[in-house]
């Protein structure tokens, strides 16, 4: 009997299909689920990736509001013109602690993986404001109400502490701290050696977007000029290589 005649014989039985049917997809989705129960002792850990502070938190989840990631990707695949392009191809452990990650599948702006402090502070801010003024062909739309949306980092706690549920290791101090340590992170003259403590010595510690107000502007940029700037690749060597 050959193979189009037995698949003859599946198609034209509805209960041997669904049988079969459910057998595809209960394997498929073993094999999708079970590793992620291991997701701990499968991805690599690499110094310098730590959780987002909670004002680089807030910028992210303006990001995943406006929808920034169906136009943006934040993956480079390791393809020698990607890496050209926009740096070291992206780590497993990089997106450890995104809570939905942001690789993207669509490009039709570049690659943001490795955007932090490509650019200026106030370059961001007139890119957000008037894209073309700075990206003649931009095509993007402007988010200039960002600058007129003030923030208080009220609900930065809350935010901490819902991630922290599904894995991203803020302590029970980094939670109580979170709305000082969102404020003080675009306050230059603050007193940050909590949140240094906290967070790293290399958390980006100023006024973002130039006003007085902590506004969502300041939020995005801080997130923006954080990204791919964790580790340090000079000094990176992958396990495999060891």
């Amino acid at each position: 009997m050959s193979i189009l005649s037995k698949h003859k014989i599946l198609e034209t039985n509805a209960t041997l299909l669904l049988i079969a049917s459910l057998l595809v997809v209960t394997v498929g989705g073993i094999v999708e689920l079970v590793p992620l129960f291991f997701m701990e002792s499968t991805i690599e850990k690499v110094k310098g990736v730590r959780p987002y502070t909670p004002l680089e938190m807030a910028g992210r989840n303006i990001y995943i509001r406006e929808g920034c990631y169906t136009c943006h990707s934040q993956m480079i695949r390791p393809l020698r013109d990607e890496v050209e392009r926009y740096g070291n191809y992206s780590l497993a452990a990089e997106s450890m602690y995104d809570h939905p990650f942001q690789w993207g599948s669509k490009r039709t702006g570049p690659d943001l993986a490795r955007v932090g402090g490509r650019y200026s502070d106030e370059w961001h801010v007139n890119h957000m404001t008037d894209p073309r003024s700075v990206v003649p062909v931009s095509i993007m739309p402007a988010y200039a109400f960002l600058s007129d949306t003030v923030l208080d980092g009220a609900m930065s706690g809350a935010v901490l502490k819902t991630n922290a549920m599904v894995g991203v290791p803020y302590s029970p101090e980094m939670i109580e701290a979170a709305t000082a340590d969102f404020k003080a992170q675009a306050d230059p003259d603050a007193d940050t050696d909590g949140l240094m403590e906290r967070y790293g010595e290399n958390v980006n510690v100023r006024n973002f977007d130039g006003r007085p107000e902590l506004t969502e502007m300041d939020a995005l940029v801080a997130y923006l000029q954080v990204l791919g700037t964790m580790v340090d690749f000079s000094t990176f060597e992958p396990a495999a290589s060891r």
